[in-house]
């Protein structure tokens, strides 16, 4: 560890590091589906081939979640926080290096997988132990902010180094911003003070969450809404470079990355507005809202969007402010939902049951696609589809597990 972290630092600058070094170590989270195209012709590998890549980073975080956004109860987060960043650089290098198919390629990807679930949850918890609750709620908007412009701009960010360097320094760049926000984070931020109480109990009892039966109403909500973000984050640039060559568009007016980049940007916002909304609409009654719009956009994108290019983008844009508009509500009502001494297990289980679903869309797209005789606007349509069903199953589940009021929720009518 750094023995520069003796030094004293504000609260507020130790946000603005955070935040920084989250964008750093994310820029080259969404480089492999911004690929996909190119690579999947270049590899001879199949939708549902490029379908696992995808999904097994999110397979890997949901496995290395519990256990290292777990451990920050008793550990440094900020220990665990480098571990991430590590393990993220080690990803981008291994995709750069080795990467020639679907073994190393998924590799790779299982790398930067564990590496996000370093990350993610972890720079969270590094800024909840040292900033005080007045400060809290917005070092959490900053955070999902830097997390949520990271995300976006990783797609232009690829597309833009892969027109100039080639795909492979993709990886090399997204490597060397990880490990500038390694530095930053081991240089700046402070070391947590021994913790004068020992908690007690076992470390990974996740058994009095899953019986929370308002927090898994949101966990499994969360759980679907994953799996419909990243089935769109995952495939997004690939059904709008399809929808550009059927449509005979040539050079689009908005390139496929540009286009999902900006999805990302007005999905962040849409996120933040979404926060408001439910202050003022009820937090219960938007998430209901969104499921069923989120399945409405679904069961639709993918049988209209192939008519062009341009309807495709508006769908997609639209699509993307309803998905991301329950986000801060569903994670918000997961950790209102939480017994105060099981806070951190609850956001384990939370995220973990998300990024399941993260692994799950992107893969079930990938093999309806080949199922229907590879991509076409039944594949597209059929794939889209899923998502929408799955979206409906998620609202059954948070209306009969029957979320509890939380303080701050509008009461319902």
């Amino acid at each position: 560890m750094l023995t520069a972290t003796t030094r004293t630092i504000s609260p507020r600058r130790l946000v603005a590091v955070v935040c920084a070094a989250q964008i750093l170590a994310q820029i080259g989270a969404y480089a492999w589906p911004a690929l996909i195209p190119g690579r999947m012709a270049a590899w001879g590998i199949d939708n549902t081939d490029a379908g696992w890549i995808t999904g097994l980073f999110y397979l890997a975080y949901t496995v290395s979640v519990p256990v290292l956004v777990t451990l920050t109860d008793r550990v440094d987060p900020k220990r665990v926080y480098l571990f991430g960043v590590a393990v993220t650089v080690l990803g981008h290098v291994c995709f750069a290096t080795l990467a020639d198919g679907f073994w190393t390629a998924a590799f790779a990807r299982v790398l930067a997988g564990v590496g996000w679930a370093g990350t993610y949850m972890t720079g969270l918890k590094l800024l909840a132990d040292r900033v005080d609750g007045k400060l809290m709620s917005r070092a959490v908007a900053g955070h999902a902010l830097s997390i949520g412009v990271a995300g976006a701009a990783s797609f232009a960010f690829t597309g833009i180094v892969e027109d100039l360097l080639g795909w492979q320094a993709v990886f090399w760049a997204s490597a060397g911003c990880a490990a500038i926000a390694w530095l930053i984070v081991g240089l700046a931020a402070p070391a947590q003070e021994p913790k004068t109480e020992v908690p007690t109990g076992r470390l990974f009892d996740f058994a009095p969450v899953l019986r929370n039966r308002s927090a898994m109403a949101y966990a499994l909500a969360y759980c679907v809404h994953t799996w419909e973000m990243n089935t769109l984050r995952g495939w997004g640039v690939a059904f709008l470079a399809w929808v550009a060559l059927t449509t005979g568009s040539g050079d689009p007016w908005l390139p496929a990355t540009a286009a999902i980049t900006l999805v990302g940007l007005v999905g962040t916002w849409a996120s933040v507005a979404g926060n408001e909304v439910s202050i003022r609409l009820g937090r219960q009654r938007l998430v209901r809202v969104a499921m069923v719009a989120s399945a409405v956009c679904a069961a639709l994108i993918g049988f209209l969007g192939p008519f062009s290019y341009e309807l495709a983008v508006v769908l997609i844009l639209i699509y993307g402010v309803v998905i991301w508009l329950d986000s801060s509500s569903l994670t918000a009502g997961a950790a209102g939902s939480a017994d105060p001494g099981r806070r951190g297990a609850t956001l384990a289980v939370h995220s973990m049951l998300g990024y399941a679903g993260g692994f799950v869309g992107p893969l079930a797209m990938g093999v309806i696609l080949d199922l229907a005789g590879g991509m076409s606007t039944a594949g597209w349509g059929l794939g889209f589809l899923h998502v929408a069903a799955a979206m409906l199953l998620g609202r059954v589940a948070f209306a009969v597990l029957r979320p509890k009021t939380l303080a701050g929720d509008r009461a319902e009518t």
